[in-house]
């Protein structure tokens, strides 16, 4: 018997001073899978994620966990998002922020990073952008949340921070849903197990890269 959540998002619907923006979106994600979400700018993905978390109300939405209904899923650990801008507060030790965020069964892990090591006694003011994005991306991944929604953690880290952090990436998703979003297609598709296109506010399910190209997102070879 499979006892893997689901998280189902339907029928979401979001208008914009009267230019529907999502209308005919639907996405499922299990725990163990990384589901690649793209689109072109201004199309909704930053959106549909914030609309999944709660950050967002729609004119409507279905977003339920194995059946029940989510209307917040900050609540409970039952997600956990992290947005394009910086979100950790200032003046609040990275150790004691990590504390309070990352799931007891991989704090081995995340305190052995080499990020950690050297930023864990510092407060936000003192990091670089790329540590600082490092940390939040790191702290989302590593959460307590069942389910993680990612906003384009490949912007703003070095090629290869970017290739440090794939493997974490898959590593979590063994036990985690993970919905991810970047400009950096190449590498969300390189880190996920399926994906969904955002074309004229629906969500279109790629079976192969050439899709991609046929409903322009990418040019053709």
């Amino acid at each position: 018997m499979d006892d893997r959540l689901t998280l189902k998002v339907d029928s979401v619907e979001l208008e914009f001073d009267g230019r529907k923006i999502l209308q005919d979106v639907y996405l499922s994600c299990k725990q163990g899978e990384i589901i690649g979400l793209l689109g072109r700018n201004g199309c909704g993905k930053s959106s549909l994620l914030k609309i999944i978390f709660g950050l967002l109300t729609p004119g409507y939405k279905y977003v339920a966990i194995n059946d029940e209904f989510i209307h917040h899923g900050y609540l409970k650990s039952r997600m956990a998002y992290l947005p394009q801008h910086n979100y950790l507060p200032k003046g609040i030790k990275i150790k004691a922020l990590a504390s309070m965020l990352i799931e007891p069964l991989f704090w081995d892990e995340f305190s052995a990073h080499p990020v950690f090591i050297k930023c864990g006694e510092k407060v936000i003011g003192e990091l670089s952008g790329g540590e600082q994005r490092m940390l939040e991306t790191l702290m989302v991944i590593y959460n307590r949340a069942d389910f993680i929604l990612l906003d384009e953690p490949f912007t703003h880290i070095s090629p290869v921070q970017i290739e440090d952090f794939k493997p974490i990436l898959k590593r979590c998703a063994q036990r985690k849903g993970i919905i991810i979003t970047d400009h950096q297609y190449y590498n969300v598709l390189d880190v996920s197990d399926r994906i969904i296109l955002l074309n004229n506010g629906s969500t279109k399910h790629i079976t192969h890269v050439d899709e991609l190209a046929v409903y322009g997102y990418i040019s053709g070879t």
